[in-house]
């Protein structure tokens, strides 16, 4: 494992247990989609914003527990316009946008939730974490998504294997991957990762995403996993 991580995992097992006293860091927390536009739709037909919303509340919680500072973007689903988003996160040292994943509709099939006919897949499930080439801080950028990437598995939770067939790997031990033309990413002026916490059109991960008690451990998973990240600076290479 490469030092870098090892120090990253060391401090976020260091925060996983205690307030952390280190540099305090404002981190710019966007909840994906919005009022209007409700993202993908679950295996039991509830819009992707309301996953988001609840997984971003929680993990604003986590990192104020931390020390640290929240600026929330679009937490109430009405500053939905990509536009408008990354703009709002300037200023702030981190940017990270919560979304919840779905399948393309050759790996979707039809079956009835409570008497109305829905899509589900039985294929696809697992977190991911994505940057952009194009971002002005690549180095911070991966650097983070591996810290949360390697907390995440290490709690328990398990990166999908699906994105090698439309994106290139970052990390793929960890879930990360490029994702270059996200429009959140390549609009930032800091360090972004997008996170997708799990596919909410596979029925049975659907449930787990909804639960409560996971929920909570994976938004301090990615708390720990982020605060140690930024607390992390690497010396640069010698020219």
């Amino acid at each position: 494992m490469p030092k870098t991580l090892c120090r990253l995992l060391a401090l976020a097992l260091l925060c996983c247990s205690c307030r952390s006293t280190l540099a305090q860091a404002e981190i710019a927390i966007d909840v994906g989609h919005g009022v209007d536009d409700g993202g993908a739709v679950s295996a039991r037909g509830r819009d992707e914003f309301l996953f988001n919303q609840e997984l971003a509340a929680l993990l604003a919680e986590q990192v104020r527990h931390l020390g640290h500072i929240v600026r929330p973007i679009n937490f109430s689903g009405t500053q939905s316009t990509l536009q408008e988003r990354p703009l709002l996160a300037v200023g702030s040292d981190f940017f990270i946008s919560i979304h919840h994943d779905s399948v393309s509709e050759a790996y979707l099939q039809s079956w009835e939730w409570e008497g109305i006919e829905r899509t589900h897949t039985e294929v696809k499930r697992g977190f991911g974490l994505f940057v952009s080439a194009n971002n002005p801080d690549l180095r911070t950028s991966l650097r983070c998504a591996s810290s949360m990437g390697a907390l995440l598995r290490r709690a328990g939770f398990t990166p999908s294997d699906w994105h090698s067939r439309k994106h290139f790997a970052a990390d793929a031990d960890n879930g990360v991957w490029f994702y270059d033309n996200l429009f959140v990413l390549q609009r930032t002026t800091l360090p972004a990762v997008l996170f997708e916490a799990g596919v909410i059109k596979h029925k049975e991960e659907e449930l787990e995403l909804r639960d409560p008690i996971r929920q909570r451990r994976m938004a301090e998973t990615l708390a720990s996993g982020l605060a140690a990240c930024l607390q992390v600076r690497e010396t640069p290479a010698p020219e």
